[in-house]
C-alpha cells in the first residue's frame, strides 16, 4: 500500500500544526527529513527537520512513531508536531512530496485505511466525521456515542441473529432427509418477529438525524405580526430586515441558533395572505411549504388583529403567540397563547424559554438515538422490508428457498451499515465528505 501524508490540523496560523504520515514508508520519510531512524514507538523526540533535497532547515519539531497495527490506521504512522506557521507547514509538506513513494492523502483516506485494516467499522468512522463537525453539545455527545461503536455493535448483533435464522432455514433445505427437528425453518418465526419490532422501534425515532442536521422551527403568520422581529430577538442580532411595510419578507430566511444544547434553524417566512404580486405569491407558497416541513412551528399574530382565528391550523406541539400587546388595552388572555411585545421586550424571555423547553422535550431527552444518517435509515428500512417478506412467508408456510433469500437480503442490508458486506461500493460514499488529513 502507498504511503500517504497530509496536515491533520486546519490550515492557518496557530501554535502547533500536525502532519500525519501513514504507510510502509513512514519510517523512511522520517529518516529522510531528520537524518535519524524512526525511534522507539510512542516516544516523543525533538528533532531538526530538513528539506530532503536541499538540506535547508525547516523546523524543530516533536516527532512520534506509531508501529502498526497499534496506530490509528493500523499501519506504521509518523506524526510531525510543528510550529503552526503557514509557510512552515507548506515547506514540510513540499519536502515530503520530494520523497519517492509518498503522496498527498485524499479526503478521509486515513480513516478509510483504518476501516480497511479493521480498526473500526463504517458507522464509527461516520461518528468521527460528525464529531469533527459538531457545533453543539448534543451533536458532540451523539457523535462520541457513535464513534465508540455503540450502533455498530448493535447492527452486528442484529446481523448475527438474522444469519443464525438463515442457517436454520438453509439446514431445512439442504438436510431435509436428515433426522432434524420438525419444522426447523418455522422455529425462527418468534425470534425474527421480536427482531423486526426492535428495529422498527429504532426507525420510529428520528431524533438522531435532527440532532445531526439541525431542528427546523418555522415562524409563520400574517404580515406585520412581528415575525422578523421575533427572529432577530432570538438571534440577538439584526439577521432579518424589519419594516412596517406589509410583505417585506418575500423568501424564507434561515437563522442558525443553539437552544437547549441543540442546533436549531429558525425560519422567518413571508406573511400569509392573498399575495399582491407574483413574487409575493411565490414567497407565500414557500412559507406554507416550510411550515409543513418544519419540526416545530411558531404561529404568530398581532394583538391589533380583530379576529384571532389564525391558530386553528396549529398542531399540539406548536407554539402560539400574540405580539404587540403594548398597543391594545385588553390583550387576549388564553393559557396556551403567549402574549408579548417584542418592541418593549415584555414576555420575550418567557417565550424563548418555552421554545427551548419544547425543543428539548421533543429532541433532547431520553436514551441516546442511534440512527444519525440517512444511509443508516435506508439500510435498516431495507432490512425490515426483507424481514417482513420472510415473516409473511413463514406464517403461511411458504417456499423455504424464498424465505432464505429474504433473510439473505436482510443480512446484507444491516451488514452494509457497518461495512461487513459490500465494503468497496460504500467507501467512496462514506468518506467523500471527510476533511483532508482525517
Amino acid at each position: 500500500m502507498e504511503t500517504i501524508f497530509a496536515p491533520a490540523t486546519a490550515r492557518g496560523r496557530g501554535g502547533v500544526a500536525v502532519i500525519r504520515i501513514s504507510g510502509p514508508g513512514s519510517g523512511g520519510a522520517l529518516e529522510a527529513l531528520s537524518g535519524r531512524g524512526r525511534g522507539a514507538p510512542r516516544m516523543a523526540e525533538l528533532r531538526e527537520l530538513k528539506d530532503p533535497v536541499s538540506g535547508h532547515v525547516l523546523d524543530q519539531a516533536l516527532v512520534l512513531f506509531f508501529e502498526g497495527p497499534h496506530s490509528f490506521t493500523g499501519e506504521d504512522v509518523v506524526e510531525l508536531h510543528l510550529h503552526g506557521g503557514v509557510a512552515l507547514v507548506d515547506s514540510v509538506v513540499e519536502g515530503l512530496g520530494k520523497i519517492e513513494g509518498l503522496r498527498l492523502a485524499e479526503a478521509g483516506e486515513f480513516s478509510r485505511r483504518a476501516v480497511e485494516n479493521g480498526k473500526f467499522d463504517l458507522s464509527a468512522a461516520e461518528g468521527i466525521a460528525d464529531l469533527i463537525e459538531a457545533e453543539t453539545s448534543a451533536q458532540q455527545a451523539q457523535a462520541l456515542q457513535q464513534m465508540k461503536g455503540t450502533f455498530g455493535a448493535l447492527c452486528d448483533e442484529w446481523r448475527d441473529q438474522v444469519v443464525r435464522s438463515l442457517a436454520y432455514v438453509e439446514a431445512d433445505i439442504d438436510f431435509a432427509d436428515e433426522d432434524l427437528p420438525e419444522d426447523l425453518a418455522a422455529s425462527v418465526l418468534p425470534g425474527l418477529t421480536v427482531l423486526r419490532e426492535e428495529m422498527s422501534g429504532f426507525l420510529a425515532d428520528h431524533r438522531g438525524e435532527r440532532i445531526r442536521d439541525g431542528i427546523f422551527v418555522a415562524v409563520v403568520g400574517p404580515p406585520n405580526a412581528g415575525k422578523s422581529s421575533l427572529v432577530n430577538a432570538l438571534a440577538r442580532r439584526d439577521a432579518v430586515i424589519v419594516s412596517e411595510e406589509a410583505g417585506t419578507t418575500r423568501d424564507v430566511v434561515e437563522v442558525r441558533l443553539k437552544m437547549a444544547g441543540l442546533p436549531v434553524t429558525v425560519c422567518d417566512t413571508a406573511g400569509l395572505r392573498e399575495g399582491v404580486g407574483a413574487v409575493e405569491r411565490e414567497g407565500i407558497r414557500r412559507a406554507r411549504k416550510t411550515a409543513q416541513e418544519a419540526d416545530l412551528r411558531v404561529w404568530m399574530q398581532s394583538a391589533e388583529d380583530a379576529v384571532l382565528d389564525f391558530f386553528g391550523t396549529a398542531e399540539p406541539q406548536d407554539l402560539k403567540l400574540v405580539n404587540k400587546v403594548d398597543l391594545v388595552q385588553n390583550p387576549l388572555a388564553a393559557a396556551d397563547i403567549f402574549q408579548l411585545s417584542i418592541k418593549t421586550a415584555v414576555g420575550v424571555g418567557a417565550f424563548e424559554e418555552a421554545l427551548s423547553n419544547s425543543i428539548e422535550k421533543m429532541f433532547g431527552r431520553g436514551e441516546e438515538p442511534l440512527i444519525t444518517r440517512t444511509r443508516h435509515r435506508k439500510e435498516l428500512e431495507a432490512c425490515v422490508n426483507a424481514l417482513d417478506g420472510a415473516l409473511s412467508l413463514l406464517r403461511v408456510g411458504g417456499e423455504t428457498a424464498l424465505i432464505a433469500e429474504e433473510l439473505r437480503h436482510a443480512a446484507r442490508a444491516v451488514g452494509r451499515i457497518t461495512g461487513r458486506v459490500d465494503v468497496e461500493e460504500l467507501l467512496d460514499v462514506v468518506f467523500r465528505d471527510f476533511c483532508i488529513g482525517k
